[in-house]
């Protein structure tokens, strides 16, 4: 798992069995008062818990550490039920020894009362203890609950003395969306910014503690091969693609009012474009890196209103067949309106103005229920200016390097080769480096809490990324809000027609999900 430099105090490592795999875990500095607003809900059943229960036992969080949940209206055994009923749903082994269920639920702290409520916040500060040999009340404050409440929290801490670290390090986690647009954006900055420092305030995106989205870093910057190529002197375009065969889910209230440009295009893909597009930093720390990002983002050109149509693309999956099942249409799903012109299929066609991308494409797509599940960033060179082979055809495709990163993360080269025989026709050939057993990489919950733990923001959202981010969707948003229609694609399909036009000019057009891409013409 990769560590990133979190301070000038070098953490201990330690090794750690996991299957058949032996992977290197660096160990949480100090011990840690755990709080998680929300504990109850689904996230922390979910992911929060599971992911703490691993890092206990592979070290990631000190022994002495504490979870305190903030209940309203429950008894802490009621608690415990409804964590332990959270890890039945998803088979957990830890259920299985009831030795160590025991051991866990000693951990957990309950602290009645509600997030209105300013008593619950000095109950709050009386439940923080110091710990372990240090006597630090360390303390990290999840935010598991909807994004209207982050202020109200913040508020709460400050009036309760929970923010000053003069006892401790105060860090408060915040769940992605970081607003709606770019007024709640900068309106939910300043409330947290209010309270608390920008240094304790992670915003966090679990895509981007995806190992395989970590490892885009390494690729570039620890191999000497890529740079030369990484311009726009050999590269024709990139696409950054993430598609899913799922539907919303049990999402629709929240889906209505974001749709597929905020849910994804905003958040996820353009925090990995400005990996796939920064320069290099000066230092491996987190404000080189987020000094790097934001440089990409104040380069992305700003959208005309006359321009949307041209450099968008917004469609919504109708009935249709995925593996053999048929699937219901959007507008078919509970909780959503049969008027709705919500888009599940989102692309965006950006163009970064610096001297190292200036006219290459950048594509960015998602959408669900289309043909398989999966996230790529797609680099296409431009195309050799003479082709001596096959004089009467042109070459079977342009080469390509492609980080697949799910469901089987890795690289893939793609290159043209001679057919075998008495012959100089080309074909293509595909190199694949497999990256890691999944098995032995930890989940992207348990890579960003450790961060949050020791200190590294490197991989969360600084104040001024999330800004300009919105500002840059902005104008998309203004166009799309006012429509009455919306075009529609099969379920299980790749029907969006509109992408051609989007990626007229680009080499070989748009790269879809679930199509044999070694046939690109």
């Amino acid at each position: 798992m990769t560590k990133r430099k979190a301070s000038k105090q070098p953490l201990e490592a330690e090794t750690h069995e996991t299957g058949n795999e032996s992977i290197v875990l660096a160990k949480a500095a100090d011990p840690s008062n755990i709080v998680i607003f929300g504990a109850t809900g689904d996230l922390t059943k979910r992911k929060l818990i599971p992911s703490l229960i691993r890092m206990l036992d592979c070290g990631l969080v000190h022994k002495d550490s504490r979870i305190i949940g903030l209940v309203n209206k429950r008894s802490k055994e009621e608690w415990i039920q409804i964590l332990f009923d959270g890890l039945v749903e998803i088979d957990h082994a830890i259920i299985k020894s009831p030795k160590k269920w025991k051991a866990f639920t000693e951990k957990l702290i309950l602290v009645p009362g509600d997030l209105n409520r300013d008593k619950s916040y000095s109950l709050l500060a009386e439940a923080i203890l110091p710990l372990g040999n240090c006597k630090q009340k360390n303390a990290m404050f999840y935010c598991a609950i909807p994004p209207a409440w982050y202020g109200k929290v913040a508020q709460g801490l400050g009036k309760a003395g929970l923010v000053s670290e003069a006892e401790g390090y105060r860090r408060i986690v915040i769940e992605k969306p970081f607003g709606m647009n770019l007024e709640t954006s900068l309106a939910l900055n300043a409330e947290l910014q209010a309270v608390f420092n920008e240094n304790q305030i992670y915003r966090i995106d679990h895509y981007l503690g995806k190992e395989s989205v970590q490892n885009l870093l390494v690729y570039r910057f620890a191999n000497g091969i890529m740079e030369p190529l990484w311009n726009r002197n050999y590269i024709d375009n990139i696409q950054i693609n993430v598609s899913e065969t799922l539907g919303i889910e049990y999402r629709a209230q929240y889906y209505e009012k974001a749709g597929a440009l905020r849910d994804m295009i905003q958040s996820h893909l353009m925090q990995v474009m400005t990996l796939v597009a920064m320069e290099p930093p000066v230092e491996f720390t987190e404000d080189a890196v987020r000094d790097e990002k934001i440089k990409v983002l104040r380069a992305v050109r700003r959208f005309k209103p006359e321009d949307i149509d041209s450099l968008t693309v917004a469609a919504q999956y109708a009935k249709g067949v995925i593996r053999g099942e048929i699937k219901p249409a959007y507008v078919a799903e509970e909780g959503v309106s049969p008027d709705s012109v919500t888009e599940t299929f989102a692309a965006v066609r950006f163009q970064i103005d610096n001297w190292r991308w200036q006219g290459v494409p950048f594509i960015l797509t998602s959408g669900k229920r289309l043909p398989c599940r999966m996230s790529e960033v797609i680099i296409r060179f431009k195309k050799p200016p003479f082709n001596l082979f096959n004089e009467h055809a042109s070459l079977p495709t342009s080469n390509a390097l492609i980080f697949r990163l799910q469901p089987d993360s890795g690289i893939v080269l793609r290159i043209n080769a001679k057919k075998p025989g008495q012959t100089t026709d080309n074909e293509v050939m595909e190199m694949h480096a497999p990256y890691a057993n999944t098995d032995a990489v930890a989940d992207a919950y348990e890579v960003l809490m450790h961060d949050v733990l020791t200190g590294d923001g490197t991989l969360f959202s600084r104040a001024d990324e999330v800004n300009e981010s919105w500002a840059i969707i902005e104008p998309i948003l203004n166009a799309w809000k006012n429509r009455v229609s919306i075009d529609r694609y099969p379920a299980g399909s790749c029907e969006i027609t509109a992408m051609d036009k989007l990626t007229k000019d680009c080499l070989c057009g748009w790269y879809q999900p679930g199509q044999d891409q070694s046939n690109e013409e």
